[in-house]
């Protein structure tokens, strides 16, 4: 019987820990495959280290942690597959970890936050606006006033979460920071800033003119597919690789990461790993939704199969097999 593989981590692959400067929230596979990704890929990946938060369960964060915060990539394409491992995140930590959250972040050398928490967790009415009277945010209010009024408590939601650590941060004199939405929402940063800043005034502390005077908020366009990783998926690693990992990620081959806006206290070379610095985001969100999603979605119609056959092995067998979720900027399945 043969011994079992060893459990990657930083002794058995060493990659070097950054110093954590971007704190993120909303631990994902997504996340994973994509911004860590193009973090690792930076030139000058060695000073940012991404501390990564969960949101509801702290399952994820847990599995990395047992693995020093490594995981491997699968970038799953016609010619096979090819394994990468990822060490860009150096913090794996359970969301409802507030105070761990407020320390990083009113931390000098947290530079940029960013955030894939779903366009639900926003929480703005139809018309776009902040709307205090939701379930979350009535609760987050209730718990902010509590909190500056000297009691205890925490947020439930990830943006009440942030709005408390920008607080600290602000009463600990911290310099300014960029807030980064990568979730599937057009003009992401502007309904980030609505959403923040609505939430901060709503408490009235004078928080909400602190965070408009120094928290940017970056809109992007994000793109990369990421199944759901299988128990076939993390036997295969094993099996290529040599080690255990319970949480590699798998990602098609293609990416993109279009960003707009300011980054007042620095950010990686993300453009040196590909990434797309622009002025106007607009015209890209527009590419992507009319040209790139439009022909996903066609494959999608009944009477696709003709053209689903002629897409190259193994992708349709092992990823495109499952049905996909298709909409605004970033892909996933189901």
């Amino acid at each position: 019987m043969s011994a079992a593989p060893p459990v990657l981590n930083r002794s058995l692959k060493p990659l070097p820990k950054a110093p954590v400067r971007i704190v993120h929230l909303g631990l994902g596979a997504f996340h994973r495959s994509h911004q860590a990704w193009y973090t690792q890929h930076a030139s000058d990946a060695a000073e940012w280290g991404i501390a990564a938060f969960t949101g509801r369960r702290p399952d994820a964060a847990t599995a990395l942690s047992t693995q020093d915060c490594l995981y491997t990539l699968v970038e799953r394409s016609a010619g096979g597959d090819s394994f990468e491992v990822i060490g860009s995140i150096v913090e794996a930590v359970d969301g409802a970890n507030v105070d761990r959250l407020c320390e990083l972040i009113a931390a000098n050398e947290t530079a940029v936050v960013m955030l894939t928490i779903t366009e639900a967790a926003y929480g703005l009415a139809a018309d776009g606006t902040f709307d205090a009277d939701s379930p979350a945010a009535a609760d987050d209010l209730r718990a902010l006033s509590a909190i500056a009024a000297g009691g205890t408590g925490a947020p439930g939601s990830p943006l009440g979460r942030l709005v408390l650590a920008l607080a600290g941060r602000r009463d600990s004199g911290g310099g300014p920071l960029a807030v980064v939405s990568c979730d599937n929402l057009s003009a992401n940063g502007d309904v980030a800033r609505r959403a923040v800043l609505g939430l901060a005034a709503a408490l009235g502390t004078g928080l909400g003119e602190w965070i408009g005077a120094n928290v940017s908020f970056v809109s992007t366009s994000v793109d990369r597919i990421t199944p759901r990783t299988t128990a076939e998926d993390i036997e295969e690693v094993a099996e290529q690789c040599g080690y255990s990992d319970s949480s590699p990620v798998v990602a098609e081959p293609f990416r993109n990461w279009v960003l707009s806006g300011d980054f007042p206290a620095g950010r990686p070379r993300w453009e040196e790993a590909g990434a797309v610095v622009v002025d106007d985001i607009e015209p890209y969100e527009n590419r992507k939704l009319w040209l790139l999603n439009g022909s996903h979605s066609i494959l999608r119609t009944p009477g696709s199969s003709a053209v689903t056959a002629q897409l190259p092995r193994p992708w349709p067998t092992r990823c495109a097999a499952k049905p996909w979720r298709i909409s605004g900027t970033r892909r996933q399945t189901i």
